[in-house]
């Protein structure tokens, strides 16, 4: 393995948190009808932060391969569809209070499982000890 698998796990893992934190705390900031949601730096630092997640994603499925880690890697990427779709309902979509409340403990719920993938290398994650 590459010199740099290492680092580029580790720059992937904290973009992974760094973006769910972002949410988060943009997910809360619309709960409480924030106007720092407003904010330009708000807007566009997680957007940076998810392009260098996919990035990063991408070296490291060129390091370690596709095919012999196709089945949880394709649940992280279903799983990632979804956390994004989620997330649009949201923080913008959602219709309701209610609903983008609701779509956004979903959306961290999902992330949750794509992390437990990515930990477990298992495509069902945390359902496993179910």
């Amino acid at each position: 393995m590459s010199d740099l698998y290492l680092p580029l796990r580790f720059a992937h893992m904290t973009c992974a948190a760094l973006s769910i934190l972002c949410f988060v705390i943009r997910y809360i900031w619309m709960l409480r009808e924030s106007t720092l949601l407003r904010n330009r730096v708000v807007k566009i630092v997680p957007h940076i932060v998810d392009t260098l997640l996919l990035l990063s994603a991408i070296g490291l499925v060129g390091m370690i391969g596709f095919g012999p880690n196709a089945a949880w890697l394709s649940a992280k990427i279903a799983g990632l569809i979804v956390y994004i779709v989620l997330g649009i309902f949201a923080l913008k979509r959602g219709r309701t209070k209610g609903t983008r409340a609701v779509f956004g403990l979903l959306a961290i719920f999902v992330f949750a499982f794509i992390a437990s993938v990515a930990r477990t290398h298992n495509p069902i994650g945390f359902f496993m000890h179910v």
